[in-house]
Parts: C-alpha cells; sequence; structure tokens
C-alpha cells in the first residue's frame, strides 16, 4: 500500500567520490516491500528542484525502520541528497511499481551495469531465501566504479567486467565468458542502461530463458499520473512508474 511519511535523514555510507547510500529512519513500520519496490523522495532545501526524484530502494531494516538507497550524483537533486544533516526531514513516497518474480528460479544470473545494482540487494536475499543459487555480474568502465560487491559476495558468486581491464575481464558485461562458458542459468535479472539491457535480453531469448529487466525510465509523478515514463509493449504501452519497473523483456517491443 502506498503511503507518505516523513522519515528523517540517518547517515551516509560514500562507496566513491559520486557514489553513496542514503539511509532515512521512519518511526512507523516498512513492511510490505519486495525487491524492485522504488521510492519518490522530495528533495529538501533545493531551490529550483520542483520535483521528487525516483530512487530503487537498495535495502531495509526492520528492525530499526530505514530504509536505504544507492544514489550516484548527477544533476543538482542527486548532490542536495547528499549534504543533508542528521534529523533533516526527507519526504517519501513508497513503495511504489511492481516487483521481480522468483518462483520457479533454481539458478539465476543477476546482470548489473552502473546505477543498475541498486535493486539485486533485496532480489539477492529474497532469492538465497528461496534456495536459487544467485550469481551477480556487474559491469563499470572501471574497478572504481565496481560497487557493493561484499554485500552480494555474502549471497552468491561475484563476477566483474571493467571497460578498462581494471578488475575482472575486460569489456562489456555481456561479453564476460559467464555468457559463453557452460551456461547453466535459468533465469536472468537485469538493469542498468539501456543497450546493456536490450543486449542482456538478446543473449536470454537467444538461449531460450525468461529475462527480467527493471527499467530506468524518466518519472515525474511515480504514481502513474503524467505519463512521461511511458514504455512500448507487446500488450500497448505501460507506465514503468506503475506497472513496472519490472518487465519480462519478451513483452517489451524495443528490446525484442
Amino acid at each position: 500500500m502506498k503511503q507518505i511519511q516523513d522519515f528523517k535523514f540517518s547517515g551516509y555510507k560514500w562507496l566513491n567520490y559520486s557514489t553513496y547510500i542514503l539511509t532515512l529512519k521512519t518511526d512507523e513500520s516498512v513492511a510490505g516491500l519486495e525487491p524492485g519496490n522504488f521510492a519518490e523522495l522530495q528533495i529538501p532545501d533545493a531551490p529550483g528542484v520542483f520535483l521528487r526524484r525516483p530512487f530503487s530502494i537498495l535495502d531495509v531494516d526492520h528492525k530499526k525502520n530505514t530504509l536505504s538507497f544507492y544514489i550516484k550524483i548527477v544533476g543538482k537533486g542527486t548532490r542536495q541528497l547528499g549534504k543533508l544533516k542528521l534529523g533533516d526531514k526527507v519526504s517519501v513516497i513508497y513503495p511504489l511499481g511492481n516487483s521481480f518474480t522468483v518462483n520457479g528460479t533454481q539458478k539465476a544470473l543477476l546482470v548489473g551495469g552502473g546505477s543498475g545494482v541498486a535493486p539485486f540487494l533485496l532480489l539477492g536475499r529474497k532469492l538465497k531465501k528461496h534456495g536459487v543459487d544467485v550469481t551477480f555480474l556487474i559491469g563499470a568502465r572501471t574497478k572504481e566504479d565496481v560497487l557493493l560487491t561484499e554485500e552480494f559476495e555474502k549471497l552468491g558468486k561475484v563476477l566483474v567486467t571493467t571497460e578498462d581491464g581494471t578488475m575482472g575481464q575486460t569489456g562489456l558485461v555481456t561479453q564476460h565468458s559467464a555468457f559463453t562458458d557452460d551456461f547453466t542459468f535459468d533465469k536472468i535479472y537485469t538493469c542498468g542502461p539501456d543497450p546493456m539491457m536490450k543486449a542482456v535480453a538478446r543473449i536470454a531469448k537467444e538461449k531460450g530463458i525468461d529475462c527480467e529487466a527493471s527499467l530506468e525510465n524518466m518519472m515525474a509523478c511515480g504514481i502513474g499520473a503524467c505519463l512521461c515514463c511511458v514504455t512500448e509493449t507487446i500488450h500497448g504501452n505501460k507506465r514503468v512508474c506503475t506497472e513496472g519497473p519490472v518487465f519480462n523483456t519478451k513483452e517489451l517491443v524495443w528490446l525484442i
């Protein structure tokens, strides 16, 4: 059930020069969240930033009633969120969107690029809870952009590609040998830049397995009213913020 709550800033964990984990705390329960859900955050004390910003929910602590978000600085709003002080209030609308499906999966490959790794912590935990063999495949430009590996290693195997060869295999994430070696995965989950997800979807189609993609379309309202996040599917246009952000790639016209 969607709700609007005032959270209080609880802390940061800076992952590199431009990426941080933002943790917010509430006095109320944060139950009912599923992997793939996102939230819309209002940017406090930011003149000229009128719209809320959508962020995947990275983590939830039910005992402490906290939500955590993986945030990369790309503009004024994300920069301002990196300047909060303890106790500052942040209005949050959540949980929004649908979630990944895990039923029937035995061996999963989670492919993420850039900020696309954000929904994979909760997803990895749920998959492991269901007895799924989990492998994370992370793509980045350089090793400084390969983040959260220690957390992912608690849940499964972690593979890495970097475009400059400073960590893991060299090349694009879809060029990793995991796709050409003894491929035994029965499902792929992916989130990241559109060209990457399109390439991953193509591989899944060639191998005849299901693939779910979490889209990162531009969003304004987050509740399906403004229609700026619409994507084309075989069933007609769908609103990513309400009927997504997770779609089976077989349904996405631009990924087929």
